[in-house]
């Protein structure tokens, strides 16, 4: 709450001894929040009331994300994290006893949490309009939390822990079956599990990259490329193996010549057919 340190409290305008906040009175629906007595009618008291346990760790995780979000986890203390929350820094360690670690654990679990629902696009419409969400949503979160995504992946953190790394693979491991999930193979065999794993960190690479070259192409064009290296992924990937090529069928399908694979084969055709001699 901001303005708010935990544990005190406000007096309310020309009220002696009222409480706004810190009290545990809600002035909401007492009557209490009528204009007061050499006031202007438009100035009413705000209805305080104490946060839940559950909002309290909500805003401490909210602000440690958006300081993980712009500044290496090695650069934020707890006392910023106090700060930007609007509370003081024995409040944080109240609810992370385990100090700095345990904050950064919470957030990046909670970061992890927004990363994995990229991927959760209903299963509707050809596989390229899907993954066309999922891009968008996962380039977005790229976007906002950059520099804090790249100190995720790159590693090298002094709060970096086993119980960190095993957060980020599960990223990937729920991004990998979110796609498989969409192509139609919940339990596929090695080669096609390569495959999208191998996209997923191209896309994870790409992204690293995108942010290092001032976040350049835009990122439209940073997704369509992806879409197509996708695309090519699975059809190069399809030429070798039987399950591959089941689900790229299935997939191609629904796809129309307007849409990303018609765009894409009309790009590479000419390029192909002067490798005519190959055949």
């Amino acid at each position: 709450m901001p303005g708010f340190s935990a544990g005190g409290g406000v007096r309310a305008p020309g009220r002696p001894g009222a409480r706004a906040a810190g009290s545990g009175r809600d002035f909401a629906g007492s009557g209490r929040g009528r204009p007061l007595a050499g006031y202007p009618a438009v100035m009413t008291v705000r209805a305080y009331r104490r946060l839940s346990v559950e909002e309290r760790r909500a805003q401490l995780l909210d602000a440690a994300l958006t300081l993980f979000a712009h500044r290496a986890p090695e650069e934020v203390s707890l006392d910023d994290v106090a700060e930007a929350a609007g509370v003081s820094r024995p409040l944080v360690y109240r609810y992370f006893p385990g100090g700095k670690q345990q904050l950064y654990e919470a957030a990046l679990r909670s970061a992890a949490d927004l990363l994995e629902l990229c991927f959760a696009v209903p299963q509707e419409g050809p596989l390229t309009r899907r993954l066309s969400g999922a891009l968008d949503r996962y380039l977005a979160f790229v976007d906002e939390h950059d520099t804090g995504f790249a100190a995720l992946l790159q590693g090298g953190s002094v709060v970096e822990t086993s119980r960190t790394t095993a957060t980020v693979d599960g990223i990937r491991r729920a991004a990998a079956d979110q796609i498989l999930l969409h192509l139609g193979v919940p339990a596929p065999g090695p080669r096609l599990r390569m495959m999208v794993r191998t996209w997923i960190t191209a896309v994870e690479a790409a992204s690293l990259i995108w942010i290092d070259e001032g976040k350049q192409p835009e990122v439209d064009t940073l997704r369509d490329w992806l879409l197509d290296q996708f695309i090519a992924l699975l059809t190069a990937t399809a030429a070798t193996d039987p399950e591959t090529a089941a689900a790229a069928r299935a997939a191609l399908a629904m796809e129309s010549a307007e849409g990303p694979v018609g765009a894409l084969a009309r790009r590479v055709m000419p390029v192909v057919s002067e490798a005519a001699h190959l055949l």
